[in-house]
């Protein structure tokens, strides 16, 4: 299984719940109808548990990365920085198994791949500050 593809579909369907409102259930279960590819490699039970992680834990999570936006508002940002955020604070706040230097680590090449260099940068701060905190 590959946690790193995991964790890039988590993310995406992450995002995926923050536009259409939809459940972490429903979100998972239409994702799995319609992927093409070889679902043995995924990890669907760390995908599924952290949608729904990120779900019952929202407001936490947000509070915990409100503080370190400087000068910015949850709402402002991208919604995929912000789904690569929530996914990296659920696993540092939530997943004992992860390091919280891996979260953050797989956070970044996610924002690489996904954003711009400026908000690699934006990510990595409010993340460090966040597990400097902990």
């Amino acid at each position: 299984m590959n946690r790193k593809k995991s964790r890039k579909v988590a993310m995406e369907l992450c995002y995926s719940m923050e536009i259409s409102k939809e459940s972490p259930e429903e979100i998972f279960e239409n994702f799995i109808d319609n992927y093409n590819e070889d679902k043995t490699v995924l990890e669907t039970n760390y995908i599924l548990d952290t949608l729904n992680l990120i779900n019952t834990h929202k407001e936490q999570i947000d509070k915990k990365i409100e503080p370190y936006l400087r000068g910015w508002k949850l709402d402002r940002i991208s919604k995929v920085n912000l789904s690569i955020l929530r996914i990296a604070v659920a696993e540092i706040l939530f997943i004992e198994d992860i390091p919280n230097k891996v979260s953050i680590n797989e956070a970044l090449e996610l924002t690489k791949e996904y954003s711009d260099e400026k908000s690699v940068s934006f990510v990595n701060g409010v993340l460090d500050s966040i597990n400097k905190e902990i």
